[in-house]
């Protein structure tokens, strides 16, 4: 839905045309999973999917919220009653974004915004961030907040840990905020020092496909915040601040230091070894070998599949039908339990990859995919 009409369902919705559109996309992760909340590095780019807000403000303490994607009619709240985990309804995240900013000493005094998303949900592309971001920017615009790119995604990451509820790491959110077209950002979680790769597929005869599972996975589910505890885990037992800490070359002396402890043991040999995958996939763009990224990635999935155990079988069943039929390379991306893989082929074997892929769900008696290409696109910023 594009920026006319969220505009002109706000004015409907509310009466008034709003003070602005914004707009910030989803993200799709080339390589460096669950190693955000482990001080360590990604490499996400936006996707050309993304949440519209048509937003105004309100001085009189309220936030009315609707979206065109849910059924329902406009939900109010009250500021002075935003509080943690009180709000398990969609509306929580745009709700949180609001209480972080209010927590941090921001004068923001309500807001009527109206939303819409083409981010598929579920799919581990981040909807839930667009829908943090593109709030976050907009108030940041309407209040004069001055707060930087970074400011702003570290704030919709606390709405998502403390007011949510869900434990995730800063990378979808900087993503959101912070990428540019044409460009991977090449991120340091602890720092938040960042990098823009170029990152032009088309212009070498490659694509990336995002295949949707159609399996739904929730940050805020449990699965996900044990694996996190077993990092940190992990952690404490090395003595480290964090598994970013522990040199690749050093591996193997750590893990013989965790003894008896084997899901210890596999939750740090993936995060070690993706942070070195990620710097090895940079290395390779840097000198243009963009087709040695391929077995990168396959590996990334092998890591995630058998020692952060996190994939399910139908990932699996898209990375190894694409493989087989040509891929120069593919990964479950996301925070695992179901969501999407990314495949990266030459242009001329897409359509045969994409086949192949739907008819061996077919045969396994999977829902069908969603494929598309992921292309990489602007951030967060204001549309109309």
């Amino acid at each position: 839905m594009g920026a006319q009409q969220v505009r002109e369902d706000f004015a409907a919705l509310y009466g008034a045309e709003p003070e602005g559109v914004w707009s910030a996309p989803g993200r799709v992760n080339l390589i460096g999973e669950h190693t955000d909340y482990n001080d360590g590095f990604v490499m996400p780019f936006a996707l050309p999917h993304e949440a519209t807000a048509a937003v105004s403000r309100r001085a009189d303490g309220v936030l009315r919220l609707h979206s065109a994607d849910i059924e329902g009619g406009v939900a109010e709240l009250s500021l002075d009653a935003l509080a943690p985990e009180s709000d398990r309804e969609w509306t929580a995240y745009p709700a949180g974004v609001v209480w972080a900013l209010r927590e941090a000493g921001h004068p923001v005094t309500g807001a009527d915004i109206h939303l819409s998303s083409t981010v598929p949900t579920g799919a581990g592309l981040s909807s839930s961030a667009a829908l943090e971001v593109v709030v976050a920017l907009a108030l940041n615009d309407l209040y004069e907040l001055g707060l930087q790119r970074w400011q702003l995604a570290r704030l919709c990451q606390r709405a998502e840990n403390v007011y949510v509820g869900a434990p995730t790491g800063i990378m979808d959110q900087t993503a959101s905020a912070c990428c540019e077209e044409g460009h991977a950002l090449f991120l340091d979680t602890r720092d938040l020092s960042q990098q823009q790769i170029p990152f032009d597929l088309a212009a070498e005869g490659m694509r990336l496909l995002v295949v949707d599972t159609q399996v739904k996975h929730a940050h805020s589910g449990g699965e996900y915040g044990k694996r996190r505890a077993g990092c940190e885990k992990g952690a404490a037992l090395l003595g480290v601040d964090a598994l970013r800490d522990i040199p690749y070359d050093e591996l193997d002396q750590a893990l013989a230091r965790l003894g008896d402890e084997e899901e210890v043991r596999r939750l740090v040999r993936h995060v070690v070894t993706e942070d070195q995958r990620v710097e090895r996939v940079v290395s390779l763009l840097q000198a243009g070998e963009t087709r040695a990224i391929g077995p990168v990635l396959t590996e990334g999935h092998a890591s995630l599949r058998d020692d952060f155990r996190i994939s399910c079988p139908e990932l699996d069943l898209v990375v190894d039908t694409a493989l087989a039929h040509g891929a120069l390379g593919a990964r479950m991306t996301g925070g695992g339990f179901g969501g999407s893989a990314i495949v990266l082929a030459e242009a001329a074997d897409v359509d045969t990859i994409t086949k192949s892929v739907e008819d061996a769900f077919a045969t396994a008696g999977f829902t069908a995919p969603r494929v598309f290409e992921a292309v990489p696109a602007p951030g967060a910023r204001r549309v109309g």
